[in-house]
């Protein structure tokens, strides 16, 4: 039996695969152990994460966007770092639907690697648990 028939809509960015393919599986873990049922839409970048999780937004209980973004030599690492969280934040609020930023912003991919499996942990596990709270939370604020 699904956890209160939850379910999550994945926006997965297949940028930087290596990394957010590992987070996918921390979220898939941890959708699994909590019997939480999810549909995966993935994109090219993170950039195009709101514009997916929008659409996608009325389908779902919590969005979980996954992603991750390396500085690199250039401005484009905070133009797009500050391009996604705008849109994740526009669409959370326009849906009023939980949009949970699972997204990295790093350094380098040895921050990547320690976030995604390393010695952090997964976050991508610890993102899935963030949008099973969320999804429960605003539910019951809802019904009240």
């Amino acid at each position: 039996m699904y956890e209160e028939n939850i379910k999550i809509g994945v926006v997965l960015s297949t940028f930087n695969e290596f990394v957010t393919k590992l987070l996918y599986e921390g979220a898939k873990k941890k959708f699994e152990e909590r019997s939480v049922e999810y549909e995966t839409f993935e994109v090219p970048g993170a950039f195009e994460i709101p514009v997916v999780a929008k659409i996608i937004a009325d389908r779902f209980d919590s969005i979980l966007a996954l992603g991750c973004i390396i500085r690199g030599e250039t401005y484009h690492f905070e133009a797009v770092v500050d391009g996604v969280v705008k849109g994740i934040v526009d669409v959370s609020l326009q849906k009023e639907k939980p949009v949970i930023f699972g997204v990295l912003t790093v350094e380098n991919i040895n921050q990547a690697i320690d976030r995604a499996g390393g010695k952090f942990g997964n976050k991508g596990y610890d993102f899935a648990e963030n949008a099973i709270y969320m999804a429960k939370l605003c539910r019951e604020l809802k019904r009240k």
